[in-house]
């Protein structure tokens, strides 16, 4: 045998080959919905049960979901498994979610047998087409696999592509009859992905550019970040004695306890850290892609020439200049910028020393909470940070209930304790409770807190089988019932004062819904019972369901119904 060709090992299935690659790579858990397009690989899973779980899920939305929760915690991509058709589409949400949020991911898709394809067999679909990649698509990379001979192959690409540049879902499209069939080929050997670093003359070109700045600002946040990554771009703040803000839903950069902090850069932003943005004379975006989000609908930086000198450093380069003419772009994976970053020797004065402490001072004035009653959710949200451990991780989906989380939840940096802070930046209703899910089984140590909306509840809130059937143990969800789709609400108030449609909803009884799954549940519609109520979830040592009722009528962290109506009037 030549010394180039790759050893050979035992033939088996390749639904087995299969998982032995997940293996290779480091995969310990996989999500998923089970379907007949993949016995093989379902057997794969019992033959190797003892290096590989397999978590079987009650809708592939939420199975998509977990996997993505899996890959922003790390250290690998998420894993999903669904099968043809139904189970592809169902789980496009979840890829969909992965790509915006820059979560490196897998997909695996059952499909026909190639004898069948190309005649709309059942439930066939062309998943290259499907997920169609590129800068606007659902996937960085979609393939079928053809040969099971080549399939550690496309496994290997599989990672390299998830993980290289900017992170990102992959799928892989598996014929069932190629994972029936029998194969020698060797699985290979993990993947490691390659960083970039800075080049110097942009280090000093960034450089030059802070000496002659006034009223700097950083906005970090985006994927690809780890503790030393993090504590590097804390050495360069502090060096510099840099604002830094976090991107929409990337909280955890930047420990929000620190005295540099000055808040988020999303929906519901501070106005006064909006305004700062604004009057700012650079910009230093790290990480971010400087998204519709984390740009308040491109109006805090105005494309394509905003009117602060702007640094762009990011992992893709398909990010730089797609929407910004930046001052400088530096093409860098974080774990190479941050450091670079922190070894950039600053002046021996800082003539914005103001500039900072007065942003430091605007973020903690937003958190000073107005009274609502009879329930408060920033009072919520006080009593879960004080009663719980600093590394406790807090999940949500998309609705207005997650202002008061963004707002009033200060997350430690990932340099303490890896993410804690687990949402979509693809605004993906249902996404909070698979995430909390998924999060309990895979890091059980570690407290976890999902914050629903109860339109967002619904749409996946059959997880809550998953949890207690494979042993979730600390786990709650906070359910905020204010019988509406508020975030609809509130622009309909906005738009159409007075005119409801569609957005009121009729609810269950969701603490006796809990129940019914096997959860411990209790129902709160004061802020003076939720403390206990909460104290209770701890002690109990099973998943918990808080039901908390809501007043319509409280929109937002910032406003209400009736005041947005009565602008809205006004306007008229």
């Amino acid at each position: 045998m030549s010394s180039l060709t790759a050893p050979s090992s035992p033939a088996r299935l390749a639904g087995h080959a299969l998982v032995e690659a997940l293996v290779a790579q480091g995969v310990k858990t996989c999500f998923g919905v089970p379907g007949e397009s993949y016995l093989a690989v379902l057997d794969g899973f019992h033959e190797h049960r003892e290096q590989i779980r397999f978590i079987a899920c009650r809708q592939e939305g939420g199975a998509a979901f977990m996997a993505e929760a899996q890959g922003k915690l790390g250290p690998t991509p998420g894993v999903c498994f669904v099968t043809r058709g139904p189970g592809a589409t169902n789980a496009a949400i979840g890829v969909h979610t992965a790509f915006q949020d820059s979560t490196p991911m897998l997909l695996f898709v059952g499909q026909v047998a190639g004898e069948q394809r190309d005649r709309e067999a059942f439930q066939e679909i062309d998943y290259r087409q499907m997920f169609g990649p590129g800068t606007l698509g659902l996937a960085k990379w979609a393939a079928e696999v053809h040969s099971a001979d080549r399939l550690p192959e496309y496994v290997a690409r599989a990672f390299h592509t998830a993980l290289q540049g900017r992170p990102g879902p992959v799928v892989l499209a598996l014929p069932e009859d190629m994972l029936s069939s029998m194969t020698s080929a060797s699985v290979l050997p993990r993947v490691q992905p390659v960083h970039a670093w800075p080049t110097p003359d942009a280090l000093a070109r960034l450089r030059s550019l802070l000496a002659g700045a006034r009223r700097p600002l950083v906005i970090a946040g985006g994927s690809g970040w780890d503790a030393q990554a993090a504590r590097a771009l804390q050495r360069f703040a502090e060096a510099w004695q840099l604002p830094v803000a976090c991107g929409f839903r990337f909280q955890d950069t930047f420990d929000n306890r620190h005295p540099l902090y000055a808040g988020d850069v999303g929906i519901g932003v501070n106005p006064r850290l909006a305004a700062r943005i604004r009057a700012a004379d650079l910009i230093i975006a790290l990480g971010v892609r400087l998204g519709e989000m984390t740009t308040g609908g491109y109006t805090l930086l105005a494309p394509p020439r905003p009117a602060q000198k702007l640094v762009h450093i990011h992992a893709g380069p398909e990010e730089l200049g797609r929407v910004y003419a930046a001052d400088l772009l530096m093409q860098a994976s974080m774990a190479c910028a941050a450091p670079a970053l922190a070894s950039l020797a600053a002046p021996s004065s800082i003539p914005w020393a103001e500039h900072t402490a007065a942003a430091m001072a605007d973020y903690e004035a937003n958190l000073v909470a107005p009274a609502v009653a009879p329930l408060d959710l920033a009072v919520v949200v006080g009593t879960l940070q004080r009663l719980l451990p600093e590394d406790s991780i807090y999940t949500n989906g998309a609705g207005n209930f997650s202002g008061w989380l963004h707002r009033y939840c200060r997350y430690p940096g990932l340099q303490h304790h890896g993410r804690t802070q687990l949402a979509p930046t693809s605004g993906a209703m249902g996404y909070g409770l698979p995430a909390a899910v998924g999060a309990a089984l895979l890091q059980p140590e570690r407290w976890v807190v999902n914050i629903a909306g109860d339109g967002d509840f619904l749409m996946t809130g059959q997880e809550l089988a998953t949890a207690t059937g494979y042993g979730a143990r600390k786990l709650i969800s906070v359910v905020v019932d204010n019988g509406s789709y508020g975030t609809i609400r509130m622009h309909q108030e906005r738009e159409y004062p007075g005119r409801v449609s569609g957005s009121e909803l009729f609810n269950p009884d969701f603490a006796a819904l809990a129940r019914a799954y096997g959860w411990r549940a209790e129902f709160v519609d004061r802020s003076e019972g939720f403390e206990p109520a909460l104290q209770r979830a701890i002690d109990a040592g099973q998943p918990t369901l808080l039901h908390l009722k809501l007043d319509a009528e409280v929109s937002t962290s910032r406003t209400t119904l009736t005041a947005i109506r009565n602008a809205a009037a006004q306007r008229a």
